[in-house]
């Protein structure tokens, strides 16, 4: 992530504090489109950050910091639902019916969380890096890493 942010920021003629997002869809390209969709497979491996490669990747093809947060968000959609629509079904089952409460309350806050956090983080890269994210995932990783291993 750091190096996509410095690399972004060598190779980019687009201007961090520019008020850019208003579709979107005009600011990606196919291929660019392609290459986050591609970034983001590259989260199946153990240990990458889904959120940080598609931003990455992004970045790599001259997206605006929020531009890519944003397509990096909506990517995430149709995982989540085709997951969430896979398990819905072992709500039903006699041996689970006791957690359909539960489950429901939990997805009203988890979409709460959501919302708000997506919210924070695509006005947070309409004027900020991607650095504080970048050392983060550095921190906890290496923490994981010494506690896990």
């Amino acid at each position: 992530m750091i190096a996509a942010e410095r690399l972004s920021r060598k190779n980019s003629a687009i201007s961090l504090h520019e008020d850019a997002v208003d579709n979107i869809a005009t600011h990606i390209t196919p291929v660019s489109a392609l290459a986050v969709g591609f970034g983001q497979s590259l989260a199946l491996f153990a240990g990458i950050s889904r959120f940080g490669i598609t931003i990455s990747a992004g970045l790599l093809r001259k997206m605006h910091h929020s531009v890519s947060a944003e397509f990096a968000f909506l990517l995430a959609l149709p995982v989540i639902a085709g997951a969430s629509l896979l398990k819905l079904p072992e709500l039903f089952t006699p041996e689970l019916r006791h957690l359909a409460g539960p489950v429901i309350a939990g997805s009203i806050v988890s979409f709460a969380a959501t919302y708000f956090s997506i919210s924070f983080l695509v006005k947070w890269f309409k004027t900020k890096t991607l650095y504080p994210f970048a050392i983060y995932c550095l921190i906890v990783g290496l923490i994981s890493i010494l506690r896990f291993a």
